[in-house]
């Protein structure tokens, strides 16, 4: 059940992302910034009262649950090129500073209290958000940008986009490293801490304190770290040093026997984390200023996409090892 959501998702956000890229180059990015984070958090309440509305949503959500990429054109709209990529850094830093802290905040209050405080408490948070966008965040495209624009169907539509990439060598070959990168990112992490349990061992306080050391580190290197090797380095390079320590820590976590080979594999995921800042701040910088939505949009269809053929692709193959 869990594959098949991730993976109608997942399509779904592969298909729209380009579209509602798109529409926010001409339309601006704040009214589609609520929209995203809306149909992102709009599942949450439904945790309780209707379980089966809750996973249809979450399925349907990857329609317009693509926040990443209008944020990141947000960033690139208020940002010039050299700091652009150290505030992607910290964009994602701040999505896994979450990540870290959430399950265990939500864990204990469950303790304390009960689950439906959990789920009322994430409702409240949500609705929050969205009325800080509404009255605080302002818009980010500049109206020079918008003004005389047509919207036509070649443009917005998901499957003419797809046409567009292979015409624009730069974009084919960004998705592919995306694709090729993210893929077994997503799936990885989908099945990892039933791989941590089932095969080594890890009880649920050592993966909790292993998700904090990963996360806290991976804050690390989406700030201090990226920093440092985009001044010194540029975003390829960088690109490049991340995708290394990707593949160091994926052939350690494939022939890891032992708790601390996993715990060192751990830290080097975490400094591939700046793989996928560099890549939207380089694709940014190459990308004309009323087509940030679009381009990023299209990187981030593909990210989607990987988002459910990587869990779907990992849970596969655990079916086919008896990993149960």
């Amino acid at each position: 059940m869990n594959g098949v959501i991730h993976g109608v998702k997942g399509l779904l956000t592969f298909l729209s992302s380009p579209l509602l890229g798109a529409y926010s180059d001409i339309w601006g990015r704040k009214s589609f910034l609520l929209i995203t984070v809306f149909f992102t958090c709009c599942p949450i309440p439904l945790m309780k009262i209707s379980p089966m509305w809750y996973f249809a949503l979450i399925s349907v959500s990857g329609l317009f649950s693509v926040t990443f990429s209008v944020v990141y054109s947000y960033v690139a709209d208020v940002t010039d090129e050299n700091s652009r990529s150290s505030a992607y850094g910290l964009v994602t830093a701040t999505f896994a500073a979450s990540l870290i802290t959430s399950p265990a905040i939500g864990a204990h209050l469950a303790r304390l209290y009960s689950e439906n405080f959990v789920i009322a408490l994430g409702t409240v948070v949500a609705i929050l958000d969205l009325v800080f966008i509404f009255f605080v965040v302002p818009e980010s495209l500049p109206e020079r940008l918008r003004t005389d624009q047509k919207i036509s169907w070649d443009k917005i539509d998901p499957f003419a986009a797809l046409k567009n990439i292979s015409n624009d060598r730069f974009i084919c070959l960004i998705c592919l490293i995306v694709l090729l990168s993210y893929l077994p990112e997503a799936g990885q992490y989908s099945c990892f801490f039933v791989y941590l349990r089932l095969m080594l061992g890890f009880s649920e306080d050592e993966i909790a304190y292993f998700i904090a050391f990963v996360g806290i580190f991976s804050c690390i290197a989406q700030t201090a770290l990226l920093a440092c090797l985009q001044k010194y380095f540029g975003s390829k390079e960088t690109i490049m040093v991340g995708l290394f320590f990707q593949i160091v820590q994926l052939a350690a976590y494939g022939i890891a026997t032992s708790n601390w080979v996993m715990w060192f594999a751990g830290g080097l995921a975490a400094l591939s984390s700046v793989t996928y800042p560099s890549i939207s701040a380089f694709v940014s910088v190459y990308a004309k200023d009323n087509q940030q939505g679009l381009v990023q949009g299209m990187v981030n269809g593909v990210r989607g996409l990987c988002n459910g053929l990587g869990p779907a692709l990992f849970g596969f193959i655990f079916y086919l090892f008896d990993v149960n």
